[in-house]
């Protein structure tokens, strides 16, 4: 077997021990070893991590499979962490599990494929051993233009549609939304993207071929049918709470960035917005009332170093590419707003209730008594006054809108 660094073939790699074939493929062994690495040590393993990295995926089964006491040596290796890794390998069937993905019409992707997203290198030693794929989408290129939308479980209705919105706006603007298909923020911001026909990928914490929750089932479908579905556990595992925030690390480094929408202060969505910091991802957040406990996390996340977005152009202004700018926000431009400086003293002069000749104007607004009657026929012909005699008046509210309107300002 040639033994070489694997790299991504357009971003180099990071060289953490992948083996791989004359050609650059990952060689038929190494995946076998790498599919009963997904059985035998659990995501997020930073032990297995190390020992996968200086031993190699075949060598590191030989080892935890093997009586000749080769894996006693493994640094930081104890009998009873022996037991527990040989005791998970006796169940460990790679082939069965690479041909149940292959009828699922999936593929399992290693370090060193070409599918393989590099960023993933970024967690080092808890980088994932590979990856479990079902949907027709290339999991590297999608990678390349992704956003994480996360968010509580149980949200409220604002949450879900700010979510929702998110998604949409995001899979418009030509980006991939990213979650986790759990209840709520999630669901909500896969539904969002594929309500508009656009790319989603959910990152599960159980096989791929296990719709969880139960009641996303459909949804989970959908999203294998026309996007990604992705997990780091082989077929048929279930999810437990560990695997829960083992997940969130791998939604974390796929992504440009993560979007936290609802969050109390204890939440996974938190992990997720967090190691996307540590990792030199941005983190951005959805502000939400100051009463409500379901945004506390997201404040005191923005407190720190999140952005606060508010819709997906804001979102993509940060993550994308020059030029990729969220539209100026003003407020609305009213008829007197454009004004100049001085005929608006001279508006400004005039009393709130009846009216004023024009020299008492002019002495108001410290103008000459001339150009104060010029600038009061200019304000007549815009609809903003009337006259009154020998005097001036303001005009009714309902008369200045009408007449600033006809008159083209």
């Amino acid at each position: 077997m040639n033994r070489a660094v694997a790299k991504d073939p357009e971003e180099g790699g990071r060289g953490l021990g992948a083996e791989v074939g004359p050609g650059g493929a990952v060689s038929g062994e190494e995946r076998l070893a790498r599919a009963a690495l997904t059985r035998i040590v659990e995501p997020g393993d930073e032990r297995g991590g190390r020992w996968l990295r200086e031993c190699g995926a075949v060598e590191l089964v030989r080892r935890l499979t093997g009586t000749d006491g080769a894996a006693e040596r493994l640094g930081g290796m104890t009998p009873k962490r022996l037991a527990g890794y040989r005791l998970r390998a006796e169940r460990a069937e790679p082939e069965r599990d690479l041909a149940a993905i292959t009828a699922l019409g999936g593929r399992f992707v290693c370090p060193g494929d070409r599918e393989w997203p590099s960023q993933l290198d970024d967690l080092g030693d808890v980088r994932p051993t590979g990856l479990w794929v079902r949907g027709p989408r290339d999991l590297r290129l999608w990678a390349l233009r992704s956003v994480a939308v996360v968010g509580a479980r149980a949200c409220t209705p604002y949450g879900s549609h700010m979510a929702a919105g998110l998604g949409a706006g995001l899979a418009e603007l030509g980006w991939v939304v990213v979650s986790g298909a759990a209840f709520g923020v999630d669901g909500a911001a896969h539904r969002g993207a594929l309500a508009v026909g656009g790319a989603t990928a959910a990152v599960l914490a159980c096989g791929v071929d296990v719709p969880y929750p139960r009641g996303h089932a459909e949804l989970i479908g959908r999203i294998a049918e026309q996007g990604l579905v992705i997990g780091e556990l082989p077929p048929s595992d279930h999810p437990t709470r560990g695997r829960f925030i083992q997940r969130n690390r791998v939604i974390a480094a796929l992504t440009r960035g993560t979007v936290v929408v609802e969050a109390e202060y204890r939440s996974g969505s938190l992990v997720t917005a967090r190691c996307a910091q540590r990792l030199g991802r941005l983190s951005m957040g959805v502000p939400g009332p100051a009463t409500s406990g379901l945004s506390a996390g997201v404040h005191e996340l923005l407190r720190g170093e999140a952005v606060l977005v508010t819709d997906a152009s804001e979102i993509v202004e940060l993550v994308g590419d020059m030029g990729e700018l969220a539209p100026a926000r003003t407020g609305p431009v009213h008829p007197r707003d454009l004004l100049d400086p001085v005929t608006a003293r001279v508006l400004d002069a005039l009393p709130g209730r009846g009216a004023a000749d024009g020299r008492e104007v002019a002495r108001t607004a410290g103008t000459s008594a001339d150009e104060a009657l010029g600038r009061l026929y200019e304000l007549h012909s815009l609809g903003f006054v009337e006259r009154d005699g020998e005097g001036w008046r303001l005009a009714p509210p309902a008369t200045r809108r009408d007449d600033a309107r006809r008159g083209g300002t």
